[in-house]
Order: C-alpha cells, then structure tokens, then sequence
C-alpha cells in the first residue's frame, strides 16, 4: 500500500532493530516484505540497521511486521526485561501473570518467579514497551513496575555488542591465521595440496558459514545479496580446487582465493562494523548524559533514588560537578551550568532562583535546589534523543534511486560472471580461467558500498550537527538545506535578543502614565508575547510587585495585538492596524511614535473601546539586537544565500534593524500570513527558501518553506513545525545548519560516486582476468570500509568561530 494509503488513517509508528542485512540489496527486502502488508509503509536504513515503519492498526497487527521481516530471512532482535510483581500469592496467580503477558502483542516468552516476585519477559525489540507489560500485569489484577531504567539497559545492550564484536575479532583472527598460508605459493613457496586443503576448508565451512547461512535465506525468498555473491564466488574456487586435486597434472590450485576472499570480507566486516558505530556516537554521547540516580527531598529527608522513581514536582538536589538530573525550575541557589552537550554553547551559562534548567548540563561550582518539571520521555533530552534517532532512520530522497540499483543488482552481476565464464571458455578456450574471472566478478562485486554510502553520512552529519546545536528532523530536511539560496528571517526572538524592556510611555489626555501602564498590564497577562513580558516587568518594577488588575474576554489578533477587559474597560493594544480597525485615531501621537520607530523601537499604540473608541497612549519597547547578528548575516552572504528580514513591525523600525546588521530586502507590517505568502512568492520564482523564526505566528511560514529552521528558545509550536531546529538563540547556528547540510551531502555524493565508480571499474578488470580474486575479495572488503571511512570524516565538521 502506498504511504498516501497509510496516512489517510490514523497510523502508528515503529523503529524495529534488524539483524543479517549485508547490503543495500538486504534493505530493500525488508522494505518489499513490509510493504506487501496491508496498510503498511516503511523505510530501512542499512547502516543503522533499523526500519522505520508507519502502519494501520486496524489493517495489521505489529506482530505480523517483525515475522514479515524474519519470513524475508532477516531477524529482529528479541530484550529481556524484568519486572517487579506484587499481590501474587500462589501457583495460580504466577499462572495468570504469565497468561496476561504472553498475550500482549510482541511478547516472545515470560517466566514468572513466585518466590521472587518478579517476571523475566522475553520481547521483541520495538514492538512493545515496558510500560505495555505493565499495563498487561494491571489488568490482571496484579501491580508491576520495572526493574532497572533505561540506562541500565542501554549499558545491557553496550556491552551485548563489545561482547560480540570481541568474539567477531577471534574470529577474523583465526580466519587470517589459517588463510595466510594459503597465499605463499603465490610468492614461490611450495604447500603440499593436502595442507591448502585442511587450511582452506574451515574458513570456507565453518568461519564462511555465515554467509552460506545468509545466502539461502535470501534465495528462498527469492533475491540475492552481497553473502550469495561470495558465497557462490568462494564455492565455485573451492571445489574447483578440490576437483584439481584429482587430476594427475594440476599444477595450481585456488584454494587461496576462497579462504582469503573470506578472511578478507571478514576483515571488511569487522572494520565497517566498528565504523558504523562511530557514526551513532552522538546518540551515545547524548545517552550518556542521563545520570542514573537523584537525590530528592521527601518529608524533609534527602534521598537516594533511582532516576525512573522521581516524578514531576519532586524537589531534587543537585551539588557542584553534578549532573542536573531533570529539567526543572531553580527553588534556591546560584551556579554556571555547562550546557556544551545539548545546546552546544561553549560557555557555561549563569542560572540561578527562577530559571529553568535543563537534564544533563552539569553543574559549576554552586548548590541547587530544583522543582522537577519533566522526566522521561518529556525531558529535553530525551526528546533530543527521540528527535535525532528519529531523523536517522529516515531514508533520504537520493536513497530512492540508490535502492533502485541494488534491486537488481545481484542478478545483473551473477549475468555477468556468467558471461564471463561462457566468454572465456566459447572465445578462447579456457574455462580453468573462465572460472577464476567469474569468481573475481561475484567477489568484487559490492552492493553493501552502495548501500551504505547515504546512511553513513547522513547519520555522521546529523550526530555533528547535534553537538553544535543542530537538530535535523529528517533526511529531506538536510537535503533541502543544502540548497538553500534565500533566507527569510523573523526580527524578535531571531536577530533580536526577544527580552524587549520598556523605554518610553506617553499617555494621551486625561489619563495619567501609571494608570496607561496599569492598564496595559492588566491587559497583557494572558499574553506570551515577548512584548507583554516587557510591560508586566516594568509594571511589577513601578508598583512594587503588585499583581497587575485580572483581564476577562481576551482575545489575540496574530501580527496586529490584543484586547481585554480590564476594570470594566474593553482595552485593545497593539499597531495601528489594529487601532485603525477598531476606529481609533493615532495622530495626536504620530509624530513622538514616528520619532521612537527612527530610533528603532517598537511602539505598542494602546486604546479604550466602546461607544466612542478613544486613544489612551502609547509605550515604546526597545528590542536590543543580538551580538552575533551581523555577523550570522556576513556569513550567509558568504556562502552565497541572500537574507530577508521580515516582521510584523513598522517599516522604520524594520528599516533600522536591517541596516544595523547588514540586511537589504526587508519586508515590515506584515501578518503571519503574509510571511508565508512571500515564501511562496520566492519558491515560484525559483528560489530554494528558508523560514527562521521562533514563535506561533511564525508556525506558517515554517511550514510553507523549503525548510523551516525554529529557534529553540521559542515556542513549541514553532519547533514542531519546523524541518531543523536550533537548540540556542544564536543567530550564528543560521548559517552553520546550512554549512553542514552542505558538507552532509557533498559526503553523500562523494560515497556514492566512489561506489558506482568502483564497480564501474572494478568488474570488467575482473572480467578481463586482469583481477586475482584475492585482490578482488580486499577491493570488496576495502570499497565498504572507505565509503563508511570518508563519512565518518564529518566528524571533524565544526561551527565556524
């Protein structure tokens, strides 16, 4: 079914780990095998060996999705969680238990543990949480909760993969071992046939078993794989050998280019293996940034507690050197909290009672007292996690046409060894050397570089672009920004710091300036406009802290204003669009509001409605502009993107910011809607568009451009919407996000260049004799490793300075 199916209906979502994919041939298997369910959609990125799926609930089950994948030859790994049981009270009960949670969807197994009052359940990565066993036990009857967090089987799971990558270097080990040997006659050194056979046979048998295994499930679901090739490549020299070997005068055998082709695709493996898990070292930098314990206050009594038990409101303590636990809100004390590797600001920054802090940053030299606001999948760095993981199982669109060649890749590749061999033995009457040039076409033959040349980079690049800042929310994102030639950017909370203060109050006839201001932030304080923060701060300063008087019927007008009641007054503030609207005269003021906008203040026009609608004054706002804004538009002009500012604001005041930080084109007065309608004017005449804002009325915009970039100190709806977002107010990010889009796809252009090139080339050197097969078997083994290799170079990507 098609994604446009899919998402008529409510979908739901999974990424589910896969085990045995090889190459880019694998991949589109899986993709085949899910997509042939009903309602299903899915995406596989073979480096992450992961497959993003979306499916219909109500047209397939989740089970069914990981049995298509196992059905296609590959497996989905199954986790062990446990689980603390209690109200259990005899055999019946654990019966029960065990009956409720080998029901749950993607459940493989449970045993369950009276005397310990606990469960072990077997699952299926992805398919179910543990917080769905929870539930299941529940409504049995019974309470449950998990044993451990997710730290704890993050480490679980790191140290499955060290284990497994030791066990794979033993074996790479004695693979080398047996199979170098093999190559001295080679060099002039003599071995006896039988010793070429006893080195030979279990690197083909046992070691090589792998790829025999990997082999048959790919044709007995009806494709082929890079395992086939060297499987079919290796055998055919084998028993050539072992044929040889019965013939009175054989004087070369080719035992060396089956063992060593596998020792080296072995090799090849193990180094792309080590190397693909560089590309995800941002995510487990990330994750390793969640402490795994707290200490909390309960009934006046600290605590230590594991992070999974504390709950919002739960006040935390956190001493000098710690990591912040949670995002919460400073109760007391004072420290610099580095907050390096989540927003990627060198600095540390000064917080203290009041402000909100985030989990992970680590804290200075200061004690702290912490109200929790979000745990878990709330916090900012869990949704950090979720956003970049997310972005990383996506496929990007140039991978489209990759998967189109891998599709047919292997049977084109077993037709031309086979054109081989006949061509050699037909044309010139030597199929002994017919045979050697076919294995060397199936061995160098390589779909995994191909396959491999997308995820890698794009993986790479958004992890660096993570460290400084960056979050990319998918691979279309990246791939849109590299092209970007225009950026529209917003004005407040953009190149402004958005922290605008009260500079001027001018009140007009009988109203006094006190009693102007009282009602302006009367009228404000259901307002999160950075505007109407300005006003309640210099309200609460005037009166002492005074509440301001509570405001009835508040409306708000995107890009014009507000109104309110206040003390009986209908209250309406904001431009003179909204004032002209409501019937409202400005001239008395005009020329002292002309006089503030030159100086590049904003001026909120205030008035009473009603009957007769009367001006009541004005307050002028000064916005400071960010210190790196001109240097963040320099260096966009630099990279040959040209920058328009627009805002809601009046012209003269747009006008004066754009010249202070070197803009040209400036679009002043317009609404949340007009900024998108000159997206769309950009984008029809050809331009490749970015949006950068971070509030609500820039949300249209956002999602009209070719690539929307949302500040992260801004709204969340901004975020949302958004295709990239900046995890700090610097200005400087701009231009960097364009920088690593760029650099991610030249990285991505790079591989696959090198990998079509080196098949291009290497299959007809095969073809032609001019390839031994052991060199073809560490071309092969090398192509992967390189493309992996140049990928990872991205790691060195910085922000400029």
């Amino acid at each position: 079914m098609s994604e446009s199916a899919v998402s008529t209906r409510e979908a739901a979502h999974l990424r589910l780990s896969i085990e045995g994919m090889t190459c880019a041939t694998c991949a589109g298997r899986v993709e085949t095998a899910l997509r042939k369910l009903p309602g299903v959609s899915a995406e596989v990125n073979l480096a992450g060996e992961e497959a993003y799926i979306d499916y219909d609930p109500a047209q397939v089950a989740p089970d069914a999705l990981a049995r298509a994948i196992e059905d296609a030859g590959y497996d989905v790994p199954h986790a062990h969680v446990r689980l603390k049981i209690g109200g259990m009270t005899c055999a019946t009960c654990v019966g029960r238990v065990e009956k409720a949670l080998t029901g749950a969807p993607g459940v493989a197994g449970a045993s369950v543990n009276l005397a310990t009052e606990s469960a072990d359940v077997e699952i299926v990565s992805g398919l179910v949480r543990p917080m769905d066993l929870v539930a299941a036990v529940e409504a049995a009857g019974y309470d449950a909760e998990t044993i451990g967090d997710d730290a704890g089987r993050q480490a679980e799971i790191e140290a499955r993969d060290a284990a497994r990558q030791r066990a794979e270097s033993i074996r790479v080990a004695v693979a080398l071992a047996l199979a170098a040997p093999l190559t001295l006659p080679m060099f002039g050194v003599p071995l006896p046939a039988w010793a070429q056979l006893l080195l030979a046979t279990p690197v083909q048998f046992v070691l090589g078993a792998r790829f025999y295994i990997a082999a048959w499930k790919a044709v007995r679901a009806g494709a082929g794989n890079m395992d086939l090739l060297v499987a079919l490549g290796t055998s055919a020299a084998y028993f050539y050998s072992l044929w040889l070997m019965t013939q009175p005068h054989a004087h070369h055998l080719y035992f060396e280019a089956a063992a060593v082709v596998i020792a080296l695709v072995m090799v090849g493996k193990w180094l792309e293996t080590r190397a693909k898990r560089s590309t995800t070292a941002a995510i487990r930098s990330l994750m390793a940034l969640r402490p795994d314990r707290a200490r909390i206050e309960r009934d006046g009594v600290e605590v230590d507690v594991p992070l999974s038990a504390v709950g919002v409101s739960d006040i935390v303590l956190v001493r000098p050197g710690e990591r912040m636990p949670v995002d919460g809100r400073i109760l007391e004390g004072h420290s610099a909290l580095d907050e390096s590797l989540i927003t990627g600001e060198s600095l540390p920054v000064e917080k203290s009672k009041g402000d909100r802090v985030t989990g992970g940053s680590i804290n200075g030299a200061g004690f702290l007292r912490v109200e929790t606001l979000a745990v878990g999948a709330r916090s900012t760095l869990a949704r950090i996690i979720a956003l970049v993981e997310d972005a990383q199982a996506r496929k990007a669109p140039v991978q489209k046409l990759v998967d189109q060649v891998s599709a047919v890749f292997v049977p084109v590749v077993l037709a031309a060894a086979l054109a081989t061999f006949l061509g050699w033995w037909l044309l010139k009457g030597d199929p002994a050397s017919g045979l050697i040039a076919a294995v060397s076409v199936m061995v160098i033959a390589c779909p995994c570089a191909l396959g491999l040349a997308t995820p890698t980079a794009f993986m790479v690049g958004t992890g660096a672009a993570a460290r400084a800042g960056i979050l990319i929310r998918d691979a279309q994102a990246l791939e849109q920004g590299r092209r970007i030639d225009t950026v529209i950017l917003d004005k407040t909370g953009t190149l402004t710091e958005g922290k605008p203060a009260v500079t001027d109050l001018a009140p007009h006839g009988p109203i006094a300036g006190d009693d102007l201001l009282r009602l302006a932030a009367g009228a404000q304080t259901r307002s999160e406009h950075p505007l109407a923060h300005a006003i309640l701060v210099r309200y609460a300063e005037a009166s002492s802290g005074k509440a301001p008087p509570p405001a009835s019927a508040f409306q708000s007008f995107a890009g014009r204003g507000l109104e309110a009641d206040v003390e009986g007054r209908r209250i309406a503030i904001g431009n003179r669009r909204l004032l002209g609207e409501r019937g409202v005269d400005t001239a008395p003021l005009e020329a002292r509001a002309i006089a503030l906008e030159t100086d590049g203040r904003t001026v909120m026009w205030i008035a009473e409605l009603g009957a007769a609608p009367r001006l009541l004054g004005l307050i002028g706002v000064a916005d400071p502009i960010k210190p790196n804004a001109a240097q963040a538009v320099s260096r966009l002009k630099a990279l040959g993107v040209t920058p328009v500012l627009a805002t809601g604001d009046n012209e003269r005041t747009a006008a004066v910011v754009a010249k202070r930080v070197g803009i040209d084109q400036v679009l002043a007065g317009v609404l949340p809607e007009g900024k998108a309608a000159e997206v769309e004017r950009l984008r029809k005449l050809g331009k490749h568009v970015a949006m950068v804002g971070d509030g609500v009325n820039d949300a249209p915009a956002l999602a009209a451009a070719d690539v929307g970039m949302a500040m992260g100190t801004g709204a969340d709806v901004a975020m949302n919407t958004a295709g990239i977002t900046l995890m700090r107010g610097d200005p400087l990010l701009i231009p960097d996000a364009i920088s690593i889009s760029r650099a991610t796809y030249a990285k991505i252009q790079q591989g696959l260049f090198w990998a079509f090139v080196y098949n291009v080339v290497g299959m007809p050197l095969a073809a032609f004799g001019l390839l031994d097969p052991v060199y073809a078997g560490a071309a092969m083994a090398l192509s992967s490793v390189s493309v992996v290799t140049n990928a990872l170079l991205l790691r060195r990507w910085r922000p400029a300075a």
